[in-house]
């Protein structure tokens, strides 16, 4: 109740001071904090830091996306953390009130104002009016009757605290005859006023000694996934591929912990039993090309619920973020590929909206796997931001060759420009990899991108792995309806003693936001998913001594995401892959997906 009324004491105090009704409701006094609005549920309660999620560069692009949130269940950063916001030179609006000696201090206030009178007796008279600190008073705005009956009490309020300090002579008689009258009139607006606070106390009480916790937020994702394989071989037995349909799905609940309101602890229990119908040589298609985005682990039993991310960030300056993961991989923590491209591939926290895994990201993100390690970002300034990371796939396994520092590892830095308007964003990539031999992931390989040919994810055997990545991504939105993406990324493999090995991968994507419907979603994409270019003749990955890959596969991805509700989306989506596994003599093979997403 308190903090009730003392938003309205000096406010409203002024008001019930004017000889003339007419001056208090259409020029009301702003008070030392906001008016509230005649909805009770705005008065103000005290509330514990809330937990942050995806503290990471805010890549939103307000003027441009939708009205309709995305998803809803992303939380904006504490202090808008490393925010490369738009250049400008309007002032920040405030709507803290100063104290003013004098009514030619509120700009907005003219001596022709038929109130002038009125608001420069309760200015020096009363010492009681305050304005914007934008030094303006903002008279036009309009006055409840709930917020002028609240006011009214906290001006009685104000009367006996200046009468008991013998001030009386600052109050003539006129003055509180008036306010009697009001406060008279009132009565009714008053008793149902506290009536309603006091329902709302009794609520706000309930609530929180019901509530889970006061600093951990719990959001959840579930989806179901209509599939089908429509055409396409097996590449490793030549021969045609099931065309069942399946439906399959996936949970996954994220805690959301923050101790001090600009720090966050997250943790992700997830399971599910979603295959994808291009994962490794073994799965139904026999190559890593067209995986989809959706996919279960393959390293667990389906629908085991396993623990999916655990990570802390924190602000070491007001322009630095650090985050320490114990399971997650370096590309996903620093914010590096979301940024990027936004529209194919989202939060952790609310999934990609693109089909496949290689629409979302490009060769030099796909190295990493989940694992333990550390993640910095520095913004330089308001446009740029330089990222590092180290991560360590298997970090947390102890025996020989694994380890944090003795196994396999992914070094990864970038540095990503965005334009004044965030309307354009440029990032280059470089990642050091290494892999001991005969090592193996989640993602189930040694060494390699996890998507694109069989041979760019292949190693020697007994032979230890090393990578230099390099990447060029880019991001434009033309206008509210359309966006362009795109990447090309190069990477040498060394295979320890033996020899050298190129790969390559590139893409193009179109963004389509609000299309057919406000909120929808459409995206197409075109790209060569990784692939092997070039092998020193002494080296053989499977295809022979020697032998890359000798043909050029091309990935064509199309969906349309429609969304039901703020919380329901429903995807269907297309994959072609042309000459699978980059060989021409396969035939071309088509993914059905239809992928419908509840949060909550």
């Amino acid at each position: 109740m308190s903090n009730f009324r003392w938003n309205y004491r000096s406010i409203l105090f002024l008001l019930s001071l004017l000889d003339i009704l007419a001056i208090l409701v259409f020029y009301p006094i702003k008070s030392q904090a906001e008016l509230p609005k005649s909805d009770v549920s705005t008065v103000e309660v005290k509330k514990p830091p809330e937990a942050v999620v995806n503290q990471t560069v805010e890549t939103s692009i307000p003027p441009l996306t939708s009205k309709k949130a995305r998803n809803p269940e992303r939380v904006t950063p504490v202090s808008q953390l490393l925010e490369v916001a738009p250049v400008t030179n309007k002032k920040t609006t405030n709507n803290s009130a100063e104290q003013v000696t004098s009514v030619s201090q509120l700009s907005d206030v003219k001596p022709t104002d038929w109130a002038f009178q009125a608001l420069q007796s309760l200015v020096e008279r009363y010492g009681v009016i305050a304005g914007y600190t934008d030094e303006t008073f903002k008279g036009n705005r309009s006055l409840t009757r709930y917020e002028f009956a609240a006011g009214l009490n906290a001006a009685l309020d104000r009367l006996n605290e200046l009468i008991a300090t013998s001030t009386t002579d600052l109050v003539k008689r006129e003055d509180l005859d008036t306010i009697k009258k009001l406060q008279e009139q009132f009565s009714p607006e008053l008793a149902q006023l506290r009536g309603r606070l006091d329902s709302l106390e009794m609520r706000t009480a309930k609530l929180e000694s019901t509530q889970f916790t006061t600093t951990t937020k719990l959001v959840g994702r579930t989806q179901i996934v209509f599939s089908s394989l429509l055409a396409g071989n097996n590449v490793v037995t030549k021969t045609p591929a099931p065309r069942n349909i399946t439906l399959q799905g996936s949970t996954s609940l994220r805690l959301n912990t923050s101790f001090n309101g600009k720090d966050s602890l997250g943790i992700t229990l997830s399971g599910g039993n979603i295959g994808s119908l291009g994962q490794t040589r073994t799965g139904l298609l026999g190559t890593y090309e067209g995986r989809t985005a959706d996919n279960s682990s393959i390293t667990f039993a389906p629908n085991t619920i396993t623990l999916g991310g655990v990570r802390y960030r924190f602000l070491a300056t007001p322009n630095t973020q650090v985050n320490i993961y114990a399971l997650s991989d370096g590309a996903s923590e620093i914010g590096l590929s979301g940024p990027i491209n936004p529209y194919f591939e989202s939060s952790s926290a609310t999934g990609a909206n693109g089909i496949s895994r290689f629409s979302r990201r490009s060769l030099v993100y796909n190295y990493g796997d989940s694992g333990p390690g550390i993640a910095i970002l520095q913004g330089l300034g308001k446009q740029l931001q330089f990222g590092i990371a180290y991560s360590a796939p298997n970090g947390n396994n102890p025996t020989p060759n694994n380890g944090l520092f003795t196994g396999r590892y992914l070094a990864l830095a970038q540095l990503i420009y965005y334009s004044s308007n965030k309307n354009l964003r440029l990032a280059a990539t470089y990642v050091n990899t290494y892999s001991p031999p005969n090592t193996i992931g989640f993602s189930g390989t040694n060494f390699g991108p996890a998507v694109g040919s069989n041979l760019v994810n292949s190693t020697v055997a007994g032979v230890g792995t090393v990578a230099n990545l390099y990447g060029l991504q880019a991001f434009y939105q033309v206008n509210s309806r359309l966006a362009i993406n795109g990447w090309v990324s190069y990477g040498v493999h060394r295979y320890l003693g033996r020899g050298d090995a190129n790969a390559m991968d590139w893409a193009v994507g179109l963004a389509f936001p609000d299309l057919f419907s406000e909120g929808a979603l459409g995206g197409v994409l075109v790209g060569m998913e990784p692939k092997l270019t070039r092998l020193s003749p002494n080296v053989d990955l499977g295809a022979g001594a020697g032998q890359a890959d000798k043909d050029t596969s091309l990935h064509v991805e199309a969906f349309y995401q429609y969304k039901i509700g703020d919380n329901i989306e429903v995807t269907p989506g297309l994959i072609w892959i042309t000459a699978p596994d980059s060989n021409s003599s396969n035939p071309d093979s088509l993914f059905a997906w239809v992928r419908t997403v509840f949060r909550f």
